[in-house]
């Protein structure tokens, strides 16, 4: 991983990304780069390894402090601070009493985690400062299996973030085939409705449309994604329908990981390891329709994780160790390969 010394972009703003990374499989941990506002090409500047498996990370809303998990049995969450090219920790990480952790969001004052292998999200409370508290508030233990004896014996909480009102949590549970909405109530976690998704679909990720109404759930055991109806008032989520996201039946392995959807709502794009391919998604009927427009090469092997900034998407491919960048066709919505940069064992890429 070359590293470069300037981080100002061609328009003179100076902007970050953050990509995480699995120590254990050689990865340099967290590694800081430089953002192009022009070409959208990333420039690392800086890495850390004092931290196992940063899989997944988030930022603070003034973006002064960056929340990574630790991927591990012993399951923790970290913050450092970014003010610099250079992360610092501000603390040492802070047990989650769940093992496993890959995915974590701020919701109401705390850094939730999704915690995998033990099945459950754990609420840790933030100081004024945003640092982390020395432990966490609250556990959310989920329950429940699905058809899958392999992948499905029990929970398995793959992603936890805020609604778009910021009144309520959602955890995304592969195991369980559904998705749970959550509140806090005194910094614990408490589960409120639990909407049920088809059996043996494996729900990953979810994510909303802009105006609220909407959310699309990414499936890992099946290459489908579910348009769901979401009420924030009442806190339901309601499924509608599925769309495929490859043209024809997959030859080999298929098992989609990252989906966003674009700033103005328009499409949804969705990363399938395997067959290593961004499927595009045309957003219909005010947001309760998907369509599938065509799908691309995700630019490596393995793509665990996309994100989406300035009509630009960035693609994390794990087992080919790089992040790759596309320039987004604003009409059309299909992607158009512009650069690389390598980082081993990479699993997630954020911008600030």
């Amino acid at each position: 991983m070359a590293v470069a010394e300037t981080g100002a972009d061609g328009a003179g703003r100076r902007r970050r990304a953050y990509l995480g990374s699995f120590t254990t499989a050689g990865g340099p941990g967290v590694v800081v780069a430089a953002v192009d506002g022009t070409t959208g090409a990333l420039t690392a500047l800086s890495g850390v390894g004092d931290l196992t498996d940063p899989s997944y990370l988030a930022l603070s809303p003034d973006g002064d402090l960056l929340y990574a998990v630790s991927e591990t049995a012993e399951g923790a969450v970290a913050a450092y601070r970014v003010t610099g090219d250079k992360p610092e920790l501000t603390g040492p990480p802070v047990p989650v009493r769940g093992d496993g952790p890959t995915h974590l969001a701020l919701v109401a004052g705390h850094v939730l985690t999704a915690n995998y292998g033990s099945g459950s999200v754990t609420a840790v409370p933030l100081r004024a400062d945003g640092t982390l508290a020395d432990a966490a508030s609250g556990v959310l233990r989920h329950t429940g299996s699905g058809p899958d004896a392999q992948r499905q014996e029990g929970p398995h909480a793959h992603q936890v973030q805020p609604d778009p009102s910021g009144r309520w949590a959602v955890s995304v549970d592969l195991g369980t085939d559904s998705v749970r909405v959550c509140a806090l109530d005194a910094g614990v976690p408490v589960s409120h409705r639990e909407t049920a998704l088809r059996p043996g679909s494996g729900p990953r990720h979810l994510v909303f449309h802009p105006d609220g109404s909407y959310a699309y759930v990414v499936h890992e055991l099946a290459p489908v994604v579910t348009v769901c109806r979401w009420d924030a008032d009442s806190g339901e989520l309601v499924p509608l329908g599925e769309t495929p996201l490859l043209p024809d039946a997959p030859d080999g392995d298929a098992y989609p990981s990252g989906i966003v959807v674009s700033p103005d709502g328009r499409f949804v794009w969705v990363a399938t390891r395997g067959q290593d391919v961004l499927s595009v998604l045309a957003v219909r009927g005010g947001g309760e329709e998907l369509a599938l427009e065509g799908t691309v090469p995700c630019g490596g092997h393995w793509p665990r994780a996309l994100t989406a900034s300035d009509g630009f998407l960035y693609v994390a491919n794990e087992r080919s160790g790089n992040v790759s960048w596309f320039a987004a066709d604003p009409e059309t919505g299909m992607p158009v390969l512009a650069g690389s940069i390598e980082v081993p064992a990479v699993s997630c890429v954020i911008l600030d």
